[in-house]
């Protein structure tokens, strides 16, 4: 049984889980909107020039859920799941999900962003594995921390190793699919590196190493150039 990994955000969505977490957040009123629009933005600008500093992030990023009560904060997460991520779960991407699972693959998604967002987004794409970066929790409440190792960059290789230890899997048939040049360290491990939708970094790095370059982004047939394999 082959890995059929995923990234999640501009990948299988058609926008960013952990970006538009913070937006909604701002616009509930749970943190101080000029504040954490700018900070949000300025993260999200690091994130897409790669030179984000995955620790700082995170401090800002798992502060709401430090600063709230888990019951207000799950009741909040299913309000955001249901208006600002449902409606952006991109057709294709369910189609490609589907096409790999009726192949016999295991499928994993594998994403930075925190286990308390991403966790009932991979529930409602129907896939099972889930690597994230795990917000810590002391059994009563979310302290603001990260449990482990954030699956940023090099840290999705090494949680995807840890993962495949725990569960008996190797990259044997592998693929991967991501949009970001963040995900180069990993996509460089699989057998099976497909750039989606890419950001430019990334789109010259596939192109150089002759790797598929697909779109999910116009409905459910849409995959195109070159197939994914």
């Amino acid at each position: 049984m082959a890995l059929a990994l995923f990234d999640l955000d501009n990948t299988l969505l058609a926008g960013d889980s952990d970006y538009l977490w913070g937006v909604f957040l701002a616009d509930q009123g749970v943190v101080d909107r000029a504040y954490y629009e700018r900070e949000n933005q300025r993260f999200f600008d690091q994130y897409k020039a790669g030179d984000l500093d995955i620790r700082e992030f995170l401090r800002f990023s798992l502060q709401p859920l430090r600063d709230n009560d888990p019951q207000q904060l799950e009741a909040l997460r299913e309000r955001f799941i249901a208006e600002q991520i449902d409606p952006i779960i991109l057709p294709a991407g369910r189609a490609l999900l589907e096409r790999r699972r009726a192949q016999g693959d295991e499928l994993l998604i594998i994403t930075a962003t925190n286990a308390f967002v991403t966790a009932p987004i991979a529930e409602r794409l129907g896939v099972a594995h889930l690597i994230a970066t795990e917000p810590e929790h002391d059994g009563r409440r979310y302290t603001g921390e990260v449990t482990g190792i954030p699956s940023f960059q090099q840290g999705k290789v090494q949680r995807l190793e840890a993962w495949m230890a725990e569960h008996g899997a190797d990259l044997d048939g592998s693929a991967f699919y991501s949009d970001s040049h963040n995900d180069i360290p990993l996509l460089e491990q699989v057998e099976n590196p497909v750039a989606v939708d890419p950001d430019e970094p990334l789109r010259r790095h596939a192109e150089a190493r002759g790797w598929p370059v697909i779109s999910l982004r116009g409905g459910a047939d849409s995959i195109s150039n070159q197939e994914a394999p």
